[in-house]
């Protein structure tokens, strides 16, 4: 049952999942504007409720911006997440065609949607561009209604590539149970993740849950879903279940998303997928040291990147600092460190 990426599954993997745990999935924050407000909801505040566009950690203002991440992000596919998508439309639609005409059909996309403004003329246009939807179900809805508006979907994609995905939340288990049992047949997938603790839901979670000793992940929930897929398994469903944790995330899925990054000129990538290089301050006298072809003027940073080989020999000449950062667009650092 549970997987080399730290989650638990049974019956296989959704595409979408297993495009994700390899790294080759980007992902298209669309909107922080939601249609609904889930108290649990784990979004940053940098991004909730604020109606702005990121694909990974990179702000997006314009296709040349999506662009220029798709080729430093080098994925194949991605997900379309918010916010509820559909609040907004017409630029789901617009970037979802424009990343087909782009990166081909093959490009797979899936995409996360609120039930609250499902109907059967937004799937519809959806589907000329989605491959694999992804319903967020509200609990505390009547669930006829909520599988009425999920089952929209079976009218314009394969149920091999519709399915729900929900929060293991400790003390519904019992109700996450019933509701995949009732709506097993409108569907072939269910994606459970691990209850986390963020910015925008610490108050509810403090409120009504214990953290486990790392401090940010609930106490009990992945048991929880355990439970669920146990249960699932005594019913004999032919549903794919995968529960995904917070190490699936953190140790696997966003590790292998690192590991596709464009490397900086004269950088090295570690096994965790960050870059390690050495620089020197802006030195208009280094031309007169080295050649050009032996180092890189990293523009974003304001430093020049020196070939490693070349290090011993401005040892006496300059300052030689040593960093180590991520390779996304906001290149954040994990260590700086003066060498001489």
């Amino acid at each position: 049952m549970k997987t080399k990426f730290d989650s638990y599954s049974l019956n296989g993997i959704p595409k979408g999942c297993k495009l994700c745990l390899k790294g080759k999935k980007g992902v298209l924050f669309i909107t922080g504007l939601c249609s609904r407000n889930c108290e649990y909801c784990p979004l940053s505040n940098k991004r909730k409720n604020k109606n702005k566009i990121y694909f990974n950690e990179r702000e997006i203002n314009s296709f040349k911006d999506l662009m220029e991440e798709l080729k430093l992000s080098n994925v194949e596919s991605c997900s379309i997440t918010g916010g509820d998508p559909l609040i907004n439309l017409k630029r789901t639609l617009g970037f979802a065609k424009f990343l087909k005409q782009k990166s081909g059909k093959r490009f797979h996309i899936h995409i996360y949607l609120s039930t609250k403004l499902v109907n059967k003329n937004n799937l519809s246009k959806l589907s000329k561009f989605i491959d694999e939807v992804r319903f967020h179900p509200d609990l505390n809805k009547n669930s006829e209604e909520e599988i009425k508006k999920i089952s929209l979907a079976s009218k314009f994609w394969d149920k091999k590539n519709i399915g729900i995905e929900l929060p293991c939340f400790p003390d519904k288990k019992q109700k996450i149970l019933k509701f995949i049992l009732r709506i097993s047949s409108n569907i072939s997938f269910v994606n459970l993740n691990e209850l986390e603790l963020g910015e925008s839901n610490e108050k509810f979670i403090l409120k009504n849950y214990k953290l486990n000793e790392e401090g940010y992940t609930t106490y009990n929930s992945i048991n929880a879903g355990i439970w669920i897929l146990n249960e699932l398994r005594k019913q004999r469903t032919k549903l794919k279940i995968h529960l995904c944790t917070a190490k699936t995330k953190n140790w696997h899925q966003y590790k292998n998303r690192l590991k596709r990054y464009q490397k900086i000129p004269f950088s090295k990538k570690t096994n965790e997928g960050t870059l390690i290089y050495f620089f020197v301050k802006p030195n208009k006298n280094l031309n007169k040291i080295l050649s050009k072809k032996d180092f890189f003027f990293d523009k974003f940073k304001k430093r020049l990147i020196i070939n490693p080989v070349k290090l011993n020999f401005i040892s006496k000449k300059v300052a030689i600092w040593k960093a180590e950062e991520y390779p996304t667009f906001d290149r954040e650092e994990v260590l700086l460190e003066k060498l001489n």
